[in-house]
């Protein structure tokens, strides 16, 4: 077994590569700045784990209240369509492996394998700040994109409702949003989406990485099945919502062989736009996924590292601006070109096309509404002015 190195940081590899029910990652690999290195060691308590019962208890999910300090993220990124986002929560149960964001739970002294799914954390004041945000005198209008990190609609939105929240101050303030998700959940929002859409304020995009159900229950374990979130593309695209769909990321041997089959099941279901990316794999992100296809694909595991490697110039992740999202070298070069041909031929519009579109100027500074004044709350509810 070889250790994997991250910033000087030796980390232990895992003692199991047996896949957990309903989960994605298949072990709790340690952070890259954990300073001390653990390996699990049978003491004789823990479960049996070829004991049938044992199998029956995934890891719980927990969620925990924390009261953001900031609200929106900016972005400098020249491949990146936006420049400012909001993240309603850290960490995502649904537990896609190849998830960019997980190695963010580092940051945070967790791990970016299964605590990045189970242990999550709610910006609970993240409409309050985001009112906040927008009233400033000097803040300047830019399309929002909103669930970018993590999905903004995954399954603990339905007790939240943050998502829905922001929502509403962007609605109310004339603000442009642009979504994306995995989820089905994005429907409940429609009364708010649609009117925001027939002003051009909001546009929704809806990834579809395979079509194989049987593949996604794996991949993407809590997620929508593909089937429904096509269906989501047709309900939003007959509210009148403009949808694209984002195929990615697009795996080599696994997801890669969907390509054209996605691009005309999202324009028969009423998208109109088509982004990809390739596979991409930072930080934690190459040995969790690598996991993961020894524990489901381990008859193409190898085949489908090397051919990662051949679009990332010998490499597992080249983080370079332009190419990252690409790869570089023939089979990315071919890769693009199908994305390109499906464009033209199932006549979706170009990269971000619609996004980049959204009206900005008819944006309207709301009022602040301090969240602990109830005094002043009481006076903006009645229509008194802010003195400030």
């Amino acid at each position: 077994m070889q250790d994997h190195e991250f910033e000087g940081q030796v980390m232990l590899p895992p003692q199991s590569l047996k896949a957990k029910k309903g989960r994605g990652a298949v072990s709790n690999m340690q952070g890259r700045y954990d300073t001390q290195a653990r390996e699990a060691f049978d003491d004789g308590w823990a479960p049996d784990p070829d004991d049938a019962e044992a199998e029956l208890l995934p890891p719980r999910t927990i969620v925990t209240a924390e009261t953001a300090k900031t609200i929106l993220t900016r972005n400098q990124s020249p491949d990146i369509p936006f420049n400012v986002s909001l993240n309603p929560y850290r960490g995502c149960e649904h537990g896609c492996i190849y998830c960019f964001a997980r190695p963010s739970h580092s940051y945070l002294g967790l791990s970016p394998g299964l605590d990045f799914e189970t242990k999550l954390f709610a910006k609970v004041n993240a409409p309050d700040l985001l009112r906040a945000e927008l009233s400033k005198p000097g803040y300047q209008v830019e399309s929002l994109a909103l669930g970018v990190n993590t999905d903004a609609y995954q399954p603990c939105e339905r007790e939240y409702q943050l998502t829905r929240r922001v929502l509403q101050v962007l609605a109310e303030c004339n603000h442009p949003v642009g979504l994306i998700t995995k989820s089905s959940l994005i429907e409940r929002d429609i009364d708010i989406l649609a009117p925001m859409a027939a002003r051009n304020l909001a546009a929704a995009s809806v990834t579809l990485t395979t079509l194989d159900s049987m593949i996604s229950r794996t991949l993407e374990p809590r997620a929508a099945a593909p089937a429904r979130r096509l269906r989501t593309i047709e309900t939003l695209t007959k509210a009148g919502i403009p949808v694209g769909v984002s195929i990615a990321p697009i795996i080599p041997f696994v997801t890669e062989p969907d390509i054209e089959k996605i691009m005309s099941a999202a324009r028969d279901a009423g998208a109109v736009m088509a982004t990809y990316v390739v596979l991409r794999l930072p930080w934690e992100v190459s040995p969790l996924f690598k996991e993961w296809l020894e524990a489901h694909f381990p008859d193409r595991a190898a085949r489908v590292m090397n051919r990662v490697r051949d679009m990332r110039g010998g490499k597992e992740y080249e983080a370079e601006f332009g190419s990252r999202m690409r790869g570089e070298g023939v089979w990315a070069d071919l890769i693009q070109q199908r994305i390109e041909k499906g464009i033209t031929r199932f006549g979706f519009h170009g990269r971000h096309s619609k996004f980049r579109s959204l009206d900005c100027t008819q944006f309207k500074r709301p009022a602040y509404i301090p969240p602990s004044g109830a005094r002043a709350a009481a006076a903006a509810k009645a229509g008194q002015m802010n003195l400030f």
